[in-house]
């Protein structure tokens, strides 16, 4: 096992730590540890809410999720020798849960959550259809996800960091809270708002105190959105294996991570969709210097994708167009035509006894494909999302005999108002 750099422990609170790590972006937020070109080394990190979803049947706490607060980074870790212009390198050695034999009171240790959250407190791809919070809980056995909420159904996990890049630069910075502004000024009381504007409110800096922090916290930017760093790019491919090439902005490039991830489906669509979790990751780090000129990488992370993907052979696929729920025909958008086809799943899978809700869920958390298929034949953009037939425990494929039938169980737990 590579050192542990960046110690985590699971009985204390994220800010209670040996090393306090952030919530946010900001160049000024100081590295906790340094590291040399070529080392490799464990950090471990909290899940996103840094313990405020419990392992119950109530869905209360994800109504009531503090969005302020995440995600609880780990990190900023410095690399020796990097420098603004570099690019760099991250290997994924190995990701996983918090390592304990048996479940505890955290996620990770034996157990994760996913979550649709409401409207009111951010909502999701599909949150005209589905306004109000649920949770589902997942348990961990032998790298295998179940759950009493979604029965039926049971996958390998494709572990994976939801969260990591570098710090940005001042002027970075700047033009992120520039066009973010200009965007929420359109439309400044929408409900769940166009993008999330600084907040001082729960902002952890690390180990910034007194006036700088104070001025810190009014500018550095939420970590929600993915942005040219890399941050919260949500994606599943982000396996053991993975080699990712970040852009440095700032001395040291800081890296952080966080926002575990047991298992995820294209796109985490239910917002908090992913099946959330703490844990650990083993990173191996380089520079190349002068990279981003030299590649042309003058924004946005690229990566070779790891080699721990999950093998299917049989999927089902859906298949939606641009034209809203109405019939009101738009042009080529793609993001309305994978809302279409999510919804067209979500329908068929109803009709085995699965709640909208339920399968919602495995839509989120299980590791279905989403494509975009069809982006230049005017006016319809078609995107589509492939299911794996093999996460059930019953044949999912259209039959002359009708579709099984299952007992949905205790269904997904709704909050309380």
């Amino acid at each position: 096992m590579p050192q542990v750099i960046f110690p985590l422990d699971s009985t204390k609170s994220f800010t209670d730590q040996k090393y306090v790590g952030h919530n946010r972006w900001h160049p000024e937020i100081p590295a906790n540890v340094t590291v040399k070109p070529g080392d490799s080394f464990r950090v471990d990190c909290r899940e996103w809410f840094d313990g405020a979803i419990h392992n119950d049947d109530s869905a209360d706490d994800v109504r009531d999720a503090p969005l302020k607060g995440v995600h609880v980074l780990s990190g900023p870790i410095a690399v020796e020798g990097a420098e603004p212009g570099d690019l760099l390198i991250v290997d994924i050695l190995d990701v996983g849960p918090i390592p304990q034999e048996d479940s505890g009171p955290l996620a990770g240790q034996g157990w994760g959550y996913t979550g649709i959250f409401p409207t009111q407190n951010g909502g999701g791809f599909l949150t005209e259809q589905f306004p109000d919070a649920y949770k589902c809980i997942w348990d961990f056995r032998g790298g295998v996800a179940t759950s009493r909420h979604v029965p039926g159904v049971s996958y390998v996990g494709i572990v994976h960091p939801g969260l990591m890049g570098t710090a940005p630069s001042k002027e970075l910075l700047a033009k992120w809270n520039t066009r973010e502004a200009a965007l929420i000024a359109t439309d400044p009381d929408r409900v769940p708002p166009l993008a999330l504007p600084p907040e001082p409110q729960d902002a952890i800096l690390g180990q910034l105190t007194g006036a700088d922090f104070e001025r810190v916290r009014m500018e550095a930017a939420r970590t929600a959105p993915p942005r040219e760093n890399g941050g919260n790019q949500d994606i599943k491919n982000f396996t053991k294996g993975t080699r990712v090439f970040y852009p440095v902005f700032v001395k040291g490039a800081n890296l952080s991570m966080g926002d575990l991830h047991f298992s995820q489906g294209d796109g985490e669509i239910t917002f908090c969709g992913a099946i959330e979790m703490g844990g650990f990751i083993d990173l191996h780090v380089d520079v190349i210097k002068g990279g981003m000129q030299t590649y042309g990488v003058s924004e946005n992370a690229i990566f070779m994708p790891g080699t721990t993907d999950p093998q299917f052979s049989q999927w089902l696929a859906f298949s939606g167009t641009s034209v809203t729920l109405d019939g009101e025909q738009r042009y080529l958008d793609s993001h309305l035509s994978y809302q279409r086809a999510c919804l067209h799943a979500i329908d068929y899978l109803t009709n085995f006894g699965y709640s909208p809700e339920q399968a919602y869920m495995i839509l989120g958390a299980a590791p279905i494909e989403g494509r975009l298929s069809g982006v230049v034949d005017i006016p319809n953009s078609c995107s589509t999302v492939y299911i794996p037939t093999a996460i059930f425990d019953f044949d999912i494929r259209p039959g002359k005999s009708g579709p099984h039938k299952i007992d949905p169980g205790m269904g997904v737990p709704k909050s309380t108002f």
